[in-house]
């Protein structure tokens, strides 16, 4: 399994972990930006790492945001850790 679905499985993995009225909008968002990115420019290397970074960064903030224990994201930080 590629990196960007690795990750895109663990962002929903995550979203299981919020207050059960917030998990549809986070779903739609997730899904959302991984559908708008999947096409990266094969001539820029760093493009997906990036991309990456922002997930799990992002990813973070929303568990904080609700609550929710930061050590939740250690295997999407393994995913997109380069």
């Amino acid at each position: 399994m590629n990196k960007s679905l690795r990750a895109y499985v663990e962002v929903l993995r995550l979203i299981r972990r919020l207050p059960a009225d917030t998990r549809p909008y986070y779903s739609k968002y997730a899904r959302e930006n991984f559908v708008n990115y999947r096409e990266l420019d094969p001539q820029d290397p760093n493009a997906l790492s990036e991309l990456l970074t922002r997930a799990y960064n992002h990813s973070v903030w929303v568990l904080k945001k609700y609550s929710v224990e930061e050590g939740a994201a250690r295997r999407l930080k393994e995913v997109c850790s380069v």
